[in-house]
């Protein structure tokens, strides 16, 4: 039976934080029972039994903003009994510890919380709905319940954000021992609040060099704390590395159920309806967002991969496709050895101190 992973999409949240665009909805409470009828009908669409489901990932939107008992209802729906990990976003404001105990019941082994920053007064800027009082009451009662598997998510170059800020942040979540740490810069997109606001100058981005300097600093905190740099906005302690997106940027295969949700079967790209109402009352309609030659999933295998801070195995690349990845991509890997963006060994290919700066013009080597 094909390995799967499998991306459950809640789209519900209290509040848009200012800088989301992610495909996700305040106000709709409505149909959030319609809504989980229709992930658990698309789910048995697909003829999940058929597969072996290695992962789940449950993301929004919100997760823990809905009543737990959608999602034990959901779980009890899929077939988890293979799932090596199974993980679940959490904000702070929105978390109880009976929502908790209800998660491990369920057979979530992963949480990951969103807390972006530890200074309240970023965290208002940027429109989230919780402090930093709220985000150690969520942690320490996730400890309680006995989750030991927490991912914490951080952000670089918030508006009105310090070097002296992040290094807190990172101090302070280095204090608590999570098992793993992820760090994101803030990308300004267009339809958010945070975009109006900049427009209208009412606050101001975080210079490049600054960002930069942003990041090397966390990576450098991290990295001597123990914390393994394995992917370019990603910290984990040995072994606890996130298997489902491990699983992505190595090109496994993957459905997603739920609006906006994307699939990866067959070389074919899928993704649903963004409209809540949409996706209820029609959940199989799927658009087909590509359809991949082999010249394409070879150049999406080398971006992914040089996603990792290992890099591609070249070894990996000639069993998959049964050519070598340096001969293929010999012209745009010479010229981005010139630049020194990546270095090539007999077993990698993988990315510079320079390529982790500048890694979206390697990428588009690839496009």
């Amino acid at each position: 039976m094909k390995e799967l992973g499998l991306y459950i999409h809640i789209p519900f949240c209290k509040q848009k934080c200012y800088y989301c665009d992610f495909v996700s909805y305040p106000n709709k409470d409505n149909f959030i029972e319609l809504y989980i009828n229709s992930l658990i009908n698309e789910y048995k669409n697909y003829k999940a039994e058929e597969y072996v489901i290695k992962t789940i990932y449950i993301g929004g939107g919100t997760p823990s903003y809905i009543n737990s008992e959608y999602i034990v209802k959901l779980l009890n729906e899929i077939n988890i009994d293979n799932a090596e990990e199974i993980t679940i976003e959490i904000n702070p404001g929105t978390v109880t510890k009976q929502k908790l105990i209800d998660y491990k019941k369920a057979g979530i082994k992963r949480l990951s919380i969103g807390l972006q920053a530890t200074q309240d007064v970023l965290l208002k800027k940027i429109g989230r709905i919780h402090n930093y009082r709220q985000f150690l009451d969520t942690y320490n009662m996730a400890r309680e319940v006995g989750f030991k598997n927490i991912n914490v998510d951080l952000m670089l170059a918030l508006p009105g954000q310090s070097i002296a800020d992040i290094k807190e942040s990172v101090e302070k979540i280095i204090e608590l021992n999570p098992e793993h740490i992820s760090i994101y810069s803030l990308i300004l997109e267009e339809n958010t609040r945070l975009y109006e606001m900049v427009s209208n100058k009412e606050c101001d981005l975080i210079d490049d060099n600054i960002e930069r300097e942003m990041y090397w600093t966390v990576k450098k905190m991290l990295e001597k704390k123990g914390y393994i740099h394995y992917e370019i906005s990603n910290f984990a302690k040995e072994g606890y590395y996130s298997i489902h997106n491990m699983d992505c940027w190595n090109q496994k295969e993957y459905i997603g159920i739920g609006t906006a949700a994307h699939s990866y079967l067959d070389g074919r790209r899928y993704s649903n309806s963004e409209s809540i109402e949409d996706y209820i009352k029609d959940y199989s309609n799927r658009q087909v967002n590509e359809i991949q030659d082999k010249l394409l999933q070879e150049k999406e295998y080398m971006i992914l991969g040089l996603r990792k801070l290992e890099g591609v195995r070249i070894s990996d690349f000639e069993i998959k496709f049964n050519e070598n990845p340096i001969y293929l991509f010999r012209n745009e890997l010479n010229k981005l050895v010139n630049l020194d963006l990546i270095e090539i060994d007999l077993d990698y290919i993988r990315l510079t101190n320079k390529g982790l700066d500048l890694a979206n013009i390697v990428w588009e080597e690839f496009i």
